[in-house]
């Protein structure tokens, strides 16, 4: 159930998050060369429920409001939520993010990533580029203090700088051993706006980039959001902690 107030973790807590965190980076490193032509989104997320069980960890997305499958795999102009299926192949050219929540001692490691298959064009690859680059500036902003809105501010101003659009659907979220929390974090905004940051806030930030147009839309399965004019969409995704100085990035492998 999603929850209104911020939860400020304790330094036990964001302990249990890093495991999570890390655990999850580990999920993504370990799918990535299965990431090629001819695979389908099905196996990847077989490998992907099998590997996590492996660990003694859970799949956060399986069965949460009802989502079928362990992880989510959104290919070309499928913004997030996209659902693997036997049929869905991959093939040379195509992007997919690949977004992953291991549950950990019962708090969630949430991270993302697009990754290329083979060769693609090169707006595409731009595309990819500029979306990895929105989260890092985004995460840049990020220290005891500074608002909300800086980091959808920082986000914003570079993705249409490049020629992109950002989705304003989704947002990034509190997190902890609940998987969505307060407060929400945009991809957009204006500096100086929103809620202030303090130690022990724990939230994601994971803007979703579009070649084209921002205007989305959903598929039938209720799931699936796409770009309205199926331009290429692209997702990179951390969960971070607010420290005493700054910022710590708590999904990365070590």
């Amino acid at each position: 159930m999603r929850t209104e107030q911020i939860v400020v973790l304790s330094q036990r807590e964001i302990e249990k998050m890093r495991r999570a965190g890390r655990l999850a980076a580990k999920l993504l490193q370990h799918l990535e060369p299965m990431v090629k032509p001819g695979v389908s989104t099905q196996q990847l997320n077989d490998e992907a429920e099998r590997w996590t069980q492996a660990q003694g960890a859970k799949s956060a997305p399986l069965g949460y409001k009802g989502f079928p499958k362990s992880i989510c795999t959104s290919v070309n102009e499928v913004i997030c939520h996209g659902i693997p299926h036997a049929r869905q192949i991959l093939k040379e050219g195509d992007i997919i993010n690949i977004d992953v929540t291991p549950i950990v001692d019962g708090y969630h490691g949430d991270t993302s990533k697009t990754f290329i298959v083979g060769n693609t064009r090169p707006k595409a690859q731009k595309l990819v580029e500029v979306t990895e680059k929105c989260l890092y500036l985004g995460i840049a902003e990020v220290k005891p203090g500074a608002k909300i809105g800086d980091i959808g501010a920082a986000i914003q101003e570079y993705a249409e700088a490049e020629g992109f659009s950002v989705v304003r659907e989704f947002v990034g979220h509190g997190i902890s051993n609940i998987f969505h929390t307060a407060p929400d974090i945009p991809h957009f905004g204006t500096r100086g706006k929103g809620k202030r940051l303090r130690p022990g806030m724990v939230f994601t930030i994971e803007p979703m980039i579009n070649e084209g147009t921002q205007e989305m839309e959903m598929l039938a399965d209720g799931w699936t959001a796409v770009t309205r004019d199926r331009k290429f969409s692209a997702q990179f995704e951390h969960t971070i902690a607010v420290t005493e100085d700054g910022v710590e990035i708590l999904t990365l492998p070590e």
